[in-house]
């Protein structure tokens, strides 16, 4: 008999393998290189977070929004990072997972039962390796905002709204770091390629990506 998913995530459930400290002094141990193939790297990492709460049957739609500021935004409808404190790090589940290494649901057995992005970095790599970073979550009926300087937050995770609409989500707007990358201008056709592939992967799951730049 199948077991039944549970909507019971909270910060409690995310644990942390690992600090962040050495990703900005050796990027390249973590995504790869600092080259293109990097650069489209912390996408997919942020894809991946989405990927699993999909996989645990909680996300139906993930949006790409290549932005024309040079940034990228990935939406999702899933449960939402979770926002209450995390009963050991005294700190929201949200700056947990974007300034912990490896800090995640999917290590925790009664929060993700398989995993998409098990084998990656995480998206605290992406927040470390970024120039800034802004994130917004839904979850109940208020919406949480952070933003984080190269993978420093600058305020503590605040509801910026209440919302009657039904959902919970997640959106990660980023802007890659011109200090560590050769160049921090997306190819959406090597997007394109992988979501498409991560789409056919995982069914059920409808993966949009959107090119509002002026090119």
């Amino acid at each position: 008999m199948p077991e039944e998913k549970t909507n019971n995530y909270d910060a409690g459930h995310i644990q942390v393998l690992e600090g962040l400290s050495p990703v900005r002094k050796r990027p390249s141990m973590y995504i790869g290189s600092t080259d293109k193939r990097g650069l489209h790297h912390l996408v997919y990492e942020v894809i991946d977070n989405s990927i699993d709460e999909a996989m645990a049957g909680f996300c139906k739609n993930i949006i790409v929004s290549l932005n024309y500021s040079g940034t990228v935004t990935v939406k999702d409808d899933g449960r939402g990072i979770p926002v209450d404190i995390h009963p050991k790090y005294k700190k929201s589940g949200v700056e947990i997972v974007m300034t912990k290494l490896h800090a995640g649901g999917k290590f925790d057995k009664d929060s993700y039962k398989v995993s998409g992005g098990l084998h990656g970095v995480g998206v605290s790599v992406v927040n470390a390796l970024s120039e800034w970073l802004e994130v917004k979550v839904k979850r109940g009926g208020k919406v949480y905002f952070q933003r984080y300087n190269r993978g420093s937050p600058e305020e503590d995770l605040n509801v910026i709204d209440e919302t009657d609409e039904i959902g919970t989500g997640t959106e990660v707007t980023f802007m890659p770091d011109p200090e560590i990358f050769e160049t921090t201008t997306f190819s959406y056709d090597s997007l394109f390629k992988r979501i498409r592939e991560l789409a056919f992967l995982n069914k059920g799951i409808k993966i949009t990506i959107k090119d509002f730049r002026d090119v």
